[in-house]
């Protein structure tokens, strides 16, 4: 039973490397305007770092343009001043209701530095999955030195654990892959 819960584990670890890889992904600018660009960015609120999404309205119009809309007038100005030190590098225009944001087509240099971010957060997430990996072999090991498995059973397990990171580090790759060609896309 406990080798089924070393396997069971490792999985599931495996698969939360891959969502926190998609995260990553979804913080990239491309583009195209997307809420996620913009709703970690926290703001000094009442003398609390609070994220945008917990104190505003985040909408996207169009593919190009975001809009923010503050829930308390009077955090205009802190949504801004921290839109402009986040490394974002996107200028918002406040019209007193709305904070617009105007998402410009990336440069061609840009494109490539992004992707270069993309396939680093990448070989990270393989990382991760390598180390869960590791773990999980040494678990069983020690499984098989307590002698609660057999050492076919260990042999079994560790080539399921390798199948299994074999199958993550595709996905991570496939995924990167798309990425980076929407990150290309003009």
């Amino acid at each position: 039973m406990e080798m089924d819960t070393v396997l069971l584990d490792a999985d599931e670890r495996m698969g939360k490397a891959l969502s926190a890889l998609e995260k990553d992904f979804a913080k990239l600018r491309t583009g195209r305007a997307s809420t996620s660009l913009v709703e970690d960015i926290r703001v000094d609120y009442y003398g609390n770092s609070t994220p945008i999404q917990q104190m505003a309205s985040l909408a996207v119009p169009d593919s190009r343009t975001l809009t923010i809309q503050p829930w308390d007038k009077n955090s205009f100005a802190l949504v801004e001043k921290a839109l402009l030190k986040s490394d974002l590098g996107l200028t918002p225009m406040n019209d007193g209701r709305l904070i617009r944001i105007s998402i410009p087509p990336l440069t061609e240099e840009r494109r490539k530095e992004l992707s270069k971010v993309a396939k680093k957060y990448t070989e990270e997430a393989k990382v991760a999955i390598r180390n869960i990996r590791r773990d999980a072999n040494e678990a069983l090991k020690k499984m098989e030195k307590d002698k609660k498995i057999t050492e076919d059973e260990l042999k079994k397990s560790m080539e399921t654990i390798q199948k299994a990171t074999d199958s993550f580090v595709a996905k991570a790759d496939a995924k990167v892959a798309s990425k980076e060609k929407e990150i290309m896309e003009i």
